[in-house]
Parts: structure tokens; sequence; C-alpha cells
């Protein structure tokens, strides 16, 4: 069964969403590698906007179930 996950890619201030998406995925592992992949572009230079810090993903009931900061990932 396909359940519908939110993914936030957050800047550096408390509370900036920077991006919000809704995707729909048979379960969490798909919903953490579009956000993963969606938090490797935020994080490009030539982007418009500030970069990207963090990137989350909450199921359908409002629950945060996936947490990435950019200060978590290998160097």
């Amino acid at each position: 069964m396909r359940e519908t996950f939110h993914i936030e890619v957050l800047g550096p201030e408390p509370g900036d969403v920077q991006t919000r998406i809704s995707v729909r995925s048979t379960g969490l592992e798909g919903a953490q590698e579009r956000a993963l992949r969606l938090f490797a572009r935020a994080r490009v230079p030539q982007r418009s906007v500030g970069p990207a810090e963090a990137v989350r993903v909450i199921d359908g009931a409002g629950r945060e179930v996936f947490f990435r900061s950019r200060f978590d990932e290998p160097s």
C-alpha cells in the first residue's frame, strides 16, 4: 500500500522551509532516497536561495520520520 510522505528542505534559519514536496511511496525507504536526492540538489552552489542545511521526511500523520543535516553527511 502506498503512503504519502512530505519532504521539506530546510534553510539556515529556524522554520525556514525552502522546498516542500509530497511523494507517494510504498515505504519510508523510497521517501528517504527521494529526500536525499532533493537535498543534494538543494546544496549545489548555483542555487538562487541560500544553501540548504537539512532535509526531513514527515509521514501522513505529521510525525517526523527521517532527518538529515549537512553535518550528518560523511566528508
